[in-house]
Formats: C-alpha cells, structure tokens, sequence
C-alpha cells in the first residue's frame, strides 16, 4: 500500500518509524515548513522532517494545503490512505476525498474526550486516571471522525506531558500497525463518536503557565506536570521568572499564606510555598538564565528565599 505521511512533532516520529519498517511504501513525509528558534533565531527543522531525512524518504513542507500545487502533487503520488499524527494543519476537503482509504489520523486522546490541539496537558489538568489513542478516519470537523480503534492507558502520579507523549506515541505506533492491515482488507467498520461526550482543547499560550498560588496544591501540581516541557510552569522571585519543574501536594503541612514560601517535613520536598488549598512541595526548579535544578541546589544559593513571598 501506498502511504502519504503528514505529521510534524515528536509525536509523530514512532508512528512514522513503524510505517517506514513494516513493508508499507511511504511515498512522501509531509510536515510543516522550518521555523526559527532560540536565541539565535536560526531556522529549525521538524523532528519528523529529522526523522524522514534519516529513513531516505522525500519530504513535503507546504505551508498551505489548500493551494492548487499542493494537491496536485498529492494527487501525483497516488496515496492508497494518508496517515496522519499532529500534523499542525486543517486538511481541506480536496485532500481528505484524495486517499481510497481515507485519510487515517492517530490522535493522542481517548475521543470524544479532548479532541483539539493540546489533548495530552488537558487530561492531566482534568485529574484523569486514564488517556490512550484513537485511530479515527479524518472528516471536515476537528477531530469529529468516526474510530477505528482505541488503546487506554493509565495517567501515573510521575506523568508529565513529555513522558506521556513518548508513551502515547509508541502506542499510536502499535495500535496503527494493527488497524491498517485490518481497515485494508475492509475487517473494521468506523464507529461514529457520540458528540455529546465531545470535550474540546484549544492551543497553548505561554501565559497558561502563569502560577496562581490562589488555586489549589493539588491544581498546581497539575499545572506542573500538564505545562512540562512546554510552557513550563512558573512564578517570579526577585524580578525573574522562577519555574516549577517538579513538585507534590503536601497534605500534612498546615497552612500558609498563598506563595509564601515555607520548610516541610516531606522528604521528597526541601520547601513548600502556600497555596489556596494546602501546600505544594518542591523538588526540582529553574530560575531564569540558569539550568534546572533540585530544591536544596537552589535553596543553598539563596539564603533569604525561605519566608519570601512569590508572586
């Protein structure tokens, strides 16, 4: 079978490793174009784009899908299905009737639950025991096709965005190898999702992790692990940005003052900082300009930091 890829973020790169070594033809990677990053703005290639270069496939970085070139260079190909994961694009109507098969989309959330752009932070936000993959044939909604299948897997206490967007996608990965054989010989039939479930998730701005030490210890710990590694999770100490890289709802020190920052019992934790509800121990931070470090590296650097008041 003959397979277009369009995916973009790391997400993307298991599933695409698992197609290009298991007898599929991936006649073209389609990614989004480079962009500039870091302090030196200098250009940045998609890790899927990384990856392609690597398998020897021929990549594809069109800025806009709608464009008549496009489509025609799609359409050149003869794509049997297109396989899609985060691609970062709205695939017009012209292109998802393309493909025989359809357009296949593996999608890091248990749909109709969180469909949209930031699945992943969402269910950890939301306190969620579990997350996993749909496969779902793509239609002109967001996320609104019918599935082909789902895989579930628990949400750990340890989890972060990161950490379960490597899982989620290794999964993808399997659960893709799985289906296509089975939706190619016409084994599966797609299962309409039930829109009333529906949950939405929209993109990420780097203010969403923005502390507010009103909220609770256990929201905050949330916060920390749905914003990790990106926007990351931060409040501000003498005039810089002051991130929370790990941290734990403690329940059995007191109260405090909403960012007042206090010592603790707990062993994981060398200090804790007032919340709305409880305190919320630290274990590992990062003060702006420097690297990631534990609570006690930074507590030895800064002497006055215990009965501050973070804002």
């Amino acid at each position: 079978m003959r397979i277009v890829f369009m995916g973009t973020p790391e997400f993307a790169v298991r599933p695409l490793e698992s197609l290009a070594s298991s007898g599929y033809e991936v006649v073209t990677v389609c990614t989004q174009p480079d962009k500039t990053a870091g302090r030196g703005r200098a250009l940045e290639e998609p890790l899927v784009k990384k990856s392609a270069r690597k398998l020897n496939l021929p990549v594809l970085q069109p800025a806009n899908l709608k464009s008549a070139e496009v489509k025609a260079q799609l359409a050149e190909l003869k794509p049997d299905a297109i396989v899609v994961a985060a691609f970062g694009q709205i695939l017009p109507r012209a292109i998802l009737e393309l493909p025989p098969y359809g357009c296949v989309n593996i999608h890091p959330s248990l749909l109709p639950r969180f469909r949209g752009v930031a699945p992943v932070p969402a269910a950890i936000l939301s306190g969620d025991e579990f997350t996993g993959v749909s496969i779902m044939l793509m239609d002109k909604g967001v996320d609104t096709g019918p599935v082909l299948a789902r895989a579930q897997i628990p949400i750990l206490s340890t989890d972060t965005a990161g950490s379960l967007v490597e899982k989620l996608s290794l999964i993808g990965a399997q659960l893709l190898l799985d289906v296509l054989p089975r939706w190619f010989r016409k084994e599966l039939k797609p299962q309409p999702q039930n829109d009333a479930n529906a949950t939405c998730t929209k993109m990420l701005a780097k203010e969403a992790g923005e502390i507010d030490w009103r909220l609770s210890a256990v929201e905050l710990w949330r916060y920390a692990r749905a914003y990790q590694p990106w926007p990351g999770c931060y409040t501000r100490w003498q005039g810089k940005q002051l991130k929370i890289v790990e941290a734990i709802p403690l329940a059995d020190e007191g109260v405090a003052e909403p960012g007042r920052v206090v010592t603790v019992k707990e062993s994981s934790a060398v200090f804790g900082v007032g919340t709305g509800n409880g305190v919320l121990g630290v274990m590992k931070v990062q003060l702006e300009g420097k690297r990631v470090m534990t609570a006690d590296e930074f507590l030895r650097g800064q002497r006055q930091f215990i009965g501050a008041v973070l804002s």
